[in-house]
């Protein structure tokens, strides 16, 4: 028997749930996630829109208990283009019809949040590694991070209020990098090892437990376009008359994974046939970022046909 599903409507103060045709409305704290409980039946599918911090509690609280799906908005959007107009009643209602029109392939939340803990953690070491190239630059030294520049720098005399700057950021380097692994390691327990994202190139261990994590069951994405979309790597083109000008990427997808895939990429660039061959031929059109976006993208492709098919990735097809 298939299991009943409902959908939540998740706002900073109220919960708008929707389940078997009726509607209810709750406060977005403990009492409501408890009178949540008191409507909906064990093992039923919930359907609740990711919505900046506001979904995470009552994921978290409901997640034992329920087969809870996190739904990226940029998805809800494109449904409820079809299916209505915008409201907190409707979106409850959408986000139940959306998880019985795409299946069981939604992320567990503890996974999710494993992944924007990544995705903050390594976006805070490129900040303080920036800080600490500044910190060297201001000291007369080479901003170049290696071991021994450090060593030497902080051997040294100088400004000391720049160097008890070096010896603070150092240590919180050493802070961020140590939660990096823990992360990398607690979310290997949540992607299956054998999954043949891992014979694409270029997309290693940890790589690949980030997409698979944010991306779920890659099924739900009937064409490659809706995935790119998905990641906000699609092009944004404008056209006026005869000229047709891009405007870079939408990036109003997933940012986590839309970073995965250029992390994945400049790795790929160098070890990956399709991606290298790819690569060679744009880099007289594209420079920089852009090209290196561009192969992402492809990245992203090629990513969604070997999780689609359930085929082993192959340089020559």
């Amino acid at each position: 028997m298939e299991a009943p599903v409902a959908g939540i409507d998740v706002s900073k103060d109220k919960l708008i749930v929707y389940f078997q045709g009726k509607l209810y409305e709750f406060t977005n704290d403990r009492q409501g996630f408890e009178e949540i409980r008191k409507i909906l039946p064990s093992g039923c599918k919930v359907g609740i829109e990711s919505t900046g911090v506001y979904h995470v509690n009552l994921a978290k609280y409901l997640n034992n208990e329920y087969d809870v799906r996190i739904i990226n908005p940029f998805i809800l959007k494109k449904f409820k283009d079809f299916r209505g107009k915008k409201s907190d009643k409707n979106d409850a209602k959408k986000l139940a019809e959306l998880v019985v029109s795409m299946g069981s392939g939604f992320t567990t939340s503890d996974a999710r949040e494993l992944t924007s803990q990544w995705d903050f953690v390594i976006r805070s070491i490129a900040r303080v590694k920036n800080r600490l190239r500044r910190d060297l630059v201001l000291l007369g030294y080479r901003d170049s991070l290696s071991k021994r520049n450090l060593e030497e720098v902080l051997r040294g005399g100088g400004d000391s209020v720049v160097l008890s700057e070096v010896r603070f950021l150092l240590e919180e380097l050493e802070r961020l990098e140590g939660r990096k692994r823990e992360i990398e390691k607690e979310l290997e327990d949540f992607v299956p090892k054998d999954s043949l994202i891992f014979t694409i190139p270029g997309i290693g261990k940890t790589l690949g437990c980030i997409i698979l994590a944010r991306v779920g069951d890659v099924r739900r994405f009937s064409d490659k376009k809706r995935f790119v979309a998905y990641c906000g790597l699609d092009p944004v083109v404008e056209s006026s008359g005869k000229s047709v000008v891009s405007r870079g990427i939408s990036k109003r997808g997933d940012a986590v994974l839309r970073r995965a895939f250029y992390l994945a990429a400049l790795t790929a660039i160098k070890v990956n046939l399709v991606i290298k061959r790819f690569y060679e031929e744009h880099k007289g059109r594209l420079k920089g970022k852009k090209l290196i976006v561009a192969c992402a993208r492809k990245l992203a492709v090629i990513t969604w046909a070997v999780l689609y098919y359930n085929k082993p990735f192959d340089a020559s097809e």
